[in-house]
């Protein structure tokens, strides 16, 4: 079974079990509503639950696919959210899952797919602020909500010390062609997260707005808490990827400098080794009539004169840096 809890609820506090095996298992009193949480679960467990709760089978069909943008809905009676999940794989990338919730006048029923963050920690708590949980399914959709989006939090931080190893590593020498392709991939991956994050702000803010009678007008401002949390990993998430474009370019222009001072160097050097090279081809000529080749120091004097001129040069691009 893919039922990960599933209790009945009275003034916030769980009162018994809800079974799936038989209709009678998800009978609730008046004043009590039910909380069932779902991982990954079949068509029949799901029909199970639409037969009883009276889902959309458009809600369904959208549950059961799992490739869905995060949005609420609402199909008469129902109120139904899709969230996305984000946790960070073996491989340092983003791995992005799905919560789909639905809440009813008298439930409140979660099913994940593809995220391995389970609410089993999450339904403690709330167990342990009765008070708070005993608003409702509606608090509850506010607790998972809060829930998944801080679970963000130590994904952009994870990244965000990885991009300041590479904005170090950078000043300090050049990036290797796998840092580089690191830095791509991670602007991929910050694409990626911020595609789910702008859903995710509107998706908050429609439920701080939404006038359904699944959600308490008390509950509503809980939602903006979301909003804030969701807005506030959104600008993170953009200078992410701000800082990744400046690590580039600063790579880049790192990369063009030091090419400038090679090819100054080795300009240097070709103009140094120029003077005796440009002596010793006039001399390498076959001419018959050259008086200094009389000389009896004429070897010593030009060989002083290439010595005296590449001296002068090795200053003067010494002095200008070039060497």
């Amino acid at each position: 079974m893919s039922v990960i809890a599933a209790n009945a609820y009275r003034n916030g506090a769980p009162v018994r079990s809800l079974s799936l095996s038989a209709p009678e298992g998800l009978k609730l009193a008046p004043d009590e509503f039910a909380w069932i949480g779902l991982h990954e679960p079949t068509a029949e467990e799901l029909g199970v639950l639409a037969d009883h709760f009276r889902l959309h089978p458009l809600a369904i069909e959208d549950a059961l696919k799992a490739h869905q943008i995060p949005k609420a809905e609402v199909y008469d009676h129902e109120l139904f959210v899709v969230a996305k999940t984000a946790q960070l794989d073996e491989d340092q990338d983003i791995a992005f899952g799905e919560t789909h919730i639905f809440v009813g006048p008298q439930h409140i029923i979660t099913v994940r797919h593809g995220s391995a963050r389970a609410h089993t920690a999450l339904r403690a708590q709330l167990e342990a602020a009765p008070r708070l949980l005993a608003h409702g399914g509606d608090y509850v959709l506010h607790a998972v909500l809060d829930f998944i989006v801080d679970g963000y939090l130590p994904i952009v931080d994870s990244l965000e010390e990885e991009v300041l190893e590479m904005e170090q590593r950078t000043l300090d020498s050049f990036l290797s062609r796998p840092e580089i392709t690191r830095i791509f991939e991670l602007r991929r991956e910050l694409t990626r997260f911020r595609r789910i994050l702008g859903p995710m702000e509107e998706m908050a803010s429609r439920l701080e707005h939404l006038d359904t009678p699944c959600i308490d007008p008390e509950v509503r401002p809980y939602f903006r808490d979301v909003l804030d949390h969701v807005r506030r990993v959104a600008v993170r998430v953009e200078t992410l990827r701000d800082a990744l474009g400046s690590v580039f370019e600063v790579a880049n222009l790192l990369e063009q400098q030091r090419q400038g001072v090679i090819t100054r160097k080795l300009a240097a050097w070709a103009a140094i080794l120029a003077v005796p090279t440009a002596v010793a081809g006039i001399y390498g000529m076959n001419f018959r009539h050259m008086p200094e080749l009389e000389w009896t120091y004429g070897y010593y004097l030009v060989l002083a004169a290439i010595a005296v001129i590449c001296a002068g040069l090795y200053y003067r691009f010494k002095e200008s840096r070039w060497l």
